[in-house]
């Protein structure tokens, strides 16, 4: 009884969150502009109609360029911050660990606003780069809990070894410690791809004219109702949730193997 009540409140709440998700999908195949259950008519008119606007277009391919560049960036500083604390102990490890984590507890109305004034500071808001580096500084920690935690699972020893038989430190990296990592590496980029591409807080601040996918929606809503921002929303929520499946994926095969060489 325990346990189907248990089942029973898990889908639930997974109801309560997917619902909303679920019935924007369902509109966004209905062809009247105020829909209502149940469908007359399915149609692929929005979908077509945000294919022939050029504006959701130029955002589309602004946010995969800023997804791409942050999911590049954000992995390689989140494996380097794990790997430095895997491999070394130093004063102040703890607070080196506890500051790397501290962006995705922030606020993001509020990270957004520090982004905004510290990128004017510097001369680089207001640009596509802004939002990379804006993302970034939110990604990485991810990235490098991923990272940190594979690196968890690596025998100590191993690095000794291959130090004992010759190898140098990089080549150390590059033949043993990488191969191991490369499921969380690869886990890391698509997690912080998927991140990447939803976020509309800090982008809509930093972004300026150069506005991402979630701030053309955002700026829309405010503007106006059209039945388009269910198609766009359907769209982007595959995505990210497609990017989320080949994270977990990757980590699942990495620890069946790894089960299986046990």
């Amino acid at each position: 009884m325990g346990l189907f009540l248990l089942r029973s409140y898990v889908v639930l709440i997974f109801l309560f969150i997917f619902a909303p998700i679920l019935v924007s999908f369902v509109f966004s195949f209905s062809e009247n502009r105020f829909p209502s259950l149940p469908l007359t008519e399915y149609s692929l008119v929005w979908y077509q109609r945000v294919l022939d606007e050029p504006a959701f277009l130029d955002s589309f391919k602004r946010s995969l360029t800023v997804a791409g560049w942050t999911s590049v960036l954000s992995t390689c500083l989140g494996f380097g911050g794990a790997y430095v604390d895997y491999r070394y102990r130093f004063l102040g490890q703890k607070v080196y660990v506890a500051l790397g984590i501290v962006p995705p507890m922030i606020p993001v109305l509020i990270l957004g606003v520090a982004m905004l004034i510290f990128l004017s500071r510097i001369g680089l808001s207001g640009a596509q780069h802004s939002v990379v580096i804006a993302h970034v500084v939110l990604c990485t920690p991810f990235s490098m809990a991923i990272n940190r935690l594979k690196l968890s699972q690596m025998d100590q020893n191993l690095e000794a070894a291959a130090w004992n038989l010759g190898a140098t430190p990089w080549a150390t990296m590059r033949t043993v410690i990488l191969p191991f990592c490369l499921p969380a590496i690869l886990a890391s980029f698509f997690i912080t791809a998927a991140i990447s591409l939803d976020e509309f807080a800090i982008a809509w601040f930093v972004s300026g004219l150069e506005e991402t996918l979630p701030v053309r929606v955002l700026n829309l809503v405010a503007r106006q109702s059209s039945p388009s921002v269910n198609a766009i929303g359907s769209f982007t929520f595959t995505m990210s949730l497609t990017l989320i499946i080949l994270a977990q994926l990757v980590l699942i095969v990495s620890q069946r193997r790894s089960g299986r060489n046990e």
